[in-house]
């Protein structure tokens, strides 16, 4: 990428409110019930009503068209509704829209959400989906024939070639898990909440695909999450402390495919998530060093490693060192690892409630929050901070 200089975005768009509903392994609703319950809360917090929305923001994986969302929701008319493809990659990219809507002024209150039965209904894990042969279905080709057929093994592959060139254990990934555990154990929405794991833990539980083991893997959750994005200056007359959008960035890499770029130069890393990396750090002028708490989607434990060292929080092959170290303080909430796993939505919102003083795990002075969407796929990222 170019050296280019920062985008004109930063700064002028915040978070004004979160919300979702409960995190379970079977809703007993629609996922049209729980997208409207999270607008309703997100609204809610924020001090506004579903008439104070001229804009909506969702997945292409989600299953609530804006339209139908904005009625059942009893929203008006709309000037502003987008999607995001790319599955977990889209979560931070669902704000990004919001905020550009709002900085361009085609829009002035824009909520962004997720909701799905992923436990109950269709479950993603469990493998690819018959479907229509597609430009985008082409790569599985090439996998799908030797038996990788899930993500646990589309991650593994990686995972694998990690551990091999660091000289490294699976006891690595078993850090981010039971940090992850750790902080859900306080959190009362978590489904780890009481129950905290060690190392001995993760290495008892069963292989998914070697060297994943079951604890290395996130949740299957049925839940919704709603954030709502508005100006600046709106936000600073709002029931909270705004979230402001610092900076915001989408990244894919050369040679990407969905999770299946097993034909790059390297598997030990996360290019696409370098391409977010450079973005956040030159439009934000902040460093790592900056940043006070780290929200890094965990759909599985290898590639938060790998996104430390994508970061430059610590070289290739340390960041299972610097976890274990509590170098610095991830996934306050538990992550999708011990939270939920709604697709990263969740994780903007514990970037929210550290911002705001709020969090279960708070760290105290947070000013500064990283947060990213899913990898191995195009994907997307923010640095929120306090409002100046």
């Amino acid at each position: 990428m170019s050296l280019r200089t920062p985008d004109l975005l930063g700064g002028r768009a915040a978070i004004a409110g979160i919300g979702a509903t409960e995190f379970s392994k079977d809703s007993g609703r629609s996922e049209l019930r729980l997208a409207v319950e999270a607008v309703h809360a997100a609204l809610d917090d924020a001090g506004l009503t579903p008439a104070d929305v001229d804009g909506l923001v969702t997945f292409t994986m989600d299953g609530n068209p804006e339209i139908t969302v904005a009625q059942a929701a009893g929203i008006g008319e709309l000037s502003f509704f987008s999607r995001i493809h790319y599955g977990g990659g889209a979560a931070c990219a669902t704000v990004q829209q919001a905020a550009l809507a709002v900085a361009a002024g085609v829009a002035e209150t824009v909520v962004c959400y997720r909701a799905f039965n992923e436990r109950s209904g269709r479950r993603f894990g469990s493998g690819v989906q018959q479907r229509e042969p597609s430009a985008e279905g082409a790569a599985l080709g090439w996998s799908l024939p030797w038996g990788l057929l899930t993500p646990a093994s589309w991650v593994a592959m990686a995972a694998r070639r990690y551990l091999h060139v660091h000289r490294l254990t699976p006891e690595a990934f078993g850090h981010v898990a039971v940090t992850a555990r750790r902080h859900a154990a306080n959190n009362p929405a978590a489904w780890f909440h009481g129950r905290p794991i060690t190392l001995a833990d993760h290495a008892a539980s069963r292989w998914i695909v070697e060297p994943l083991r079951l604890l290395d893997c996130c949740q299957e959750t049925d839940g919704g999450q709603a954030v709502v994005v508005t100006t600046a200056e709106r936000a600073r007359d709002l029931r909270h402390r705004p979230a402001v959008i610092t900076a915001a960035a989408q990244g894919a890499g050369r040679r990407q495919e969905g999770m299946t770029s097993f034909y790059r130069d390297d598997l030990t890393g996360l290019p696409e998530m370098d391409v977010v990396a450079r973005q956040l750090w030159r439009t934000s002028g902040l460093r790592p060093a900056d940043i006070d708490v780290a929200v890094l989607y965990d759909h599985f434990t290898p590639f938060v490693l790998m996104q430390l060292e994508e970061f430059g929080f610590c070289k290739p092959g340390e960041a299972a060192d610097f976890v274990a170290a509590g170098a610095l303080p991830l996934n306050t909430h538990g992550g999708q690892l011990g939270e939920a796993y709604l697709h990263g939505m969740n994780g903007i919102a514990e970037a929210v409630r550290q911002l705001r003083g709020s969090s279960v795990n708070q760290v105290p002075g947070a000013a500064r929050v990283l947060v990213t969407a899913g990898t191995g796929v195009p994907t997307s990222g923010l640095i929120l901070g306090t409002d100046a």
